[in-house]
C-alpha cells in the first residue's frame, strides 16, 4: 500500500551492553531462538507506515548482521550514542525521510499499538516519545534516606523517540554536549516533545534477569493463526507450466484466469484463511479482466502485505503439489527459493513437496494438478 509519509526507523545497536552478562553484547544474545535485536526491529519491519529500517551496529559486528532479515540498511556506529544517531541521520539523508523513529535495540517488547500511537503523535506534534508516569514514592539518599522527591510530573522515558527528520537532524548538529537520549537533544534545541502514554511491557533489557521477563512478555502476547488452502487447475494447450513461481517445460499448459500457478494459489489462500480474509477470488475476482494472465506473485504479495497490516508475520508455509507429472523433486529447491523471495522469508521457512495419487482420480489420469497448503502466522 502507498505510505503517506517516508518514515525511517533507526535501531541503535552499537553499544556493548555488558551489564546483561552472557558471552557478548546483549542485543545479539538469544531470546526465544533469535537474537534479541530481531524482536526489537520486527515491529518496524511490518508496520504499514514505516518505509525503511536502519540498524546502527558496532564496526566489529559485521559478521552478525546476516542473522537479521533482508531489506535492512546497516550503518556503522560512532564512539557513543550521540555519534551513532548522527551517523544514521547522515546516512539516510539521501532517502529524504519525513520522519525518523529512534529505538533502542535492547527494547524487544514494543507492540504495534504503542508504535502506531507514537507515529500519530509525531505527525501531529513534530516530536513525540513514549513514557510511563512514575507511581512509586521517590527518595534521594546514599545508605540512608536524605530527602523525598515529588513524583508529580515525573516520567520514565522509553523508545521509540520520534521526530520530524529536519527537526532532530538540525538539533543533533547544534548539540554541544553528550545526551542520554534524543528528547534531551531536541529539548535543548528549543523544541517541544509530546508525551505518549507508554507501556510497562516496553522494557529495556539491561540486567541478566531481564531476558526472562522479556520472554514472558513476548510469549504472553503472541497469537498463532493457522490457515489452509486448496486449488486445482486442469491441463490445456501449451508447452510450459508455472508452479510455485518456477517455469517448467511440459507437454501441456495449465488453464486459469491468471497464470494458473496452482501451488502459489494454494499458499495464498492459506494465508488469507489464517487471516479470515476469504480467498483469492474475493480479492482478485476472475470476472475482472485486469487480472487475466497475471503473474500469481501479485496475489501472494498482497496476502503477505495484508498479514503485516493486520499485525502478523508468516512463520512458515507448507505446500504439497499433487500430480503424476512433471516430477517436482528436481525443482523443489528452486521453488522454495522463489516462494521465500516473494514472501520475504528464509528458505527454511518454506516447504515444497509433491505426491502422486497412484494413478487414481483426475490427477492420476493427468487431467490436471492439485495443491494443498498450510500457513502459520504469529502476531507481532
Amino acid at each position: 500500500m502507498d505510505k503517506p509519509y517516508n518514515i525511517t526507523a533507526i535501531v541503535l545497536a552499537a553499544g556493548r551492553g555488558l551489564r546483561a552478562g552472557g558471552p557478548g553484547p546483549k542485543q545479539w544474545q538469544p531470546l526465544m531462538g533469535k537474537p534479541l535485536i530481531s524482536w526489537s526491529i520486527a515491529p518496524f519491519l511490518t508496520h504499514p507506515m514505516v518505509s525503511q529500517v536502519v540498524v546502527v551496529h558496532h564496526p566489529d559486528e559485521d559478521d552478525l548482521l546476516s542473522q537479521l532479515p533482508s531489506g535492512i540498511l546497516y550503518v556503522a556506529g560512532g564512539i557513543n550514542r550521540d555519534d551513532s544517531v548522527r551517523c544514521a541521520l547522515t546516512a539516510i539523508q539521501p532517502l529524504s525521510p519525513d520522519y525518523v523513529l529512534i529505538h533502542d535495540a535492547a527494547r524487544p517488547c514494543l507492540d504495534q499499538y504503542l508504535l502506531s500511537e507514537c507515529i500519530n503523535s509525531m505527525v501531529t506534534h513534530g516530536a513525540a516519545a513514549p513514557a510511563v508516569a512514575v507511581q512509586d514514592t521517590l527518595w534521594r539518599g546514599t545508605d540512608q534516606v536524605l530527602d523525598m522527591i515529588d513524583r508529580t510530573q515525573i516520567f520514565r522515558a522509553q523508545t521509540p523517540q520520534c521526530f520530524a527528520y529536519e527537526l532532530i537532524s538540525s538539533a543533533h548538529k547544534s548539540a554541544e554536549f553528550s545526551a542520554t537520549d534524543d528528547v534531551q537533544i531536541a529539548r535543548t534545541a528549543g523544541h517541544t516533545v509530546a508525551i505518549v502514554p507508554g507501556n510497562e511491557d516496553n522494557i529495556k533489557v539491561t540486567l541478566p534477569g531481564d531476558f526472562a521477563r522479556a520472554e514472558q512478555i513476548l510469549r504472553g502476547r503472541m497469537k498463532l493463526r493457522v490457515g489452509n488452502g486448496f486449488d486445482v487447475h486442469r491441463f490445456g494447450p501449451g508447452t510450459e507450466i508455472t508452479l510455485c513461481g518456477v517455469n517448467l517445460p511440459h507437454k501441456a499448459g495449465l488453464i486459469g484466469h491468471s497464470d494458473a500457478d496452482v501451488g502459489m494459489h494454494a499458499v495464498t489462500d492459506a494465508i488469507y484463511g489464517a487471516l479470515a480474509r476469504g480467498d483469492i477470488g474475493q480479492h482478485f475476482p476472475p470476472s475482472d479482466p485486469q487480472w487475466k494472465s497475471s503473474a500469481s506473485d501479485i496475489f501472494l504479495k498482497h496476502a503477505v502485505d495484508l498479514a503485516a497490516e493486520m499485525g502478523f508475520r508468516i512463520e512458515n508455509v507448507d505446500c504439497t503439489l499433487i500430480c503424476e507429472f512433471p516430477k517436482i523433486g528436481p525443482h523443489a529447491n528452486a521453488m522454495r527459493a522463489r516462494m521465500a523471495q516473494i514472501m520475504g522469508l528464509k528458505e527454511d521457512q518454506v516447504s515444497i513437496k509433491a505426491t502422486t495419487s497412484e494413478t487414481l482420480g483426475f490427477t492420476g489420469r493427468e487431467e490436471g494438478i492439485a495443491a494443498m497448503a498450510s500457513a502459520a502466522l504469529v502476531s507481532l
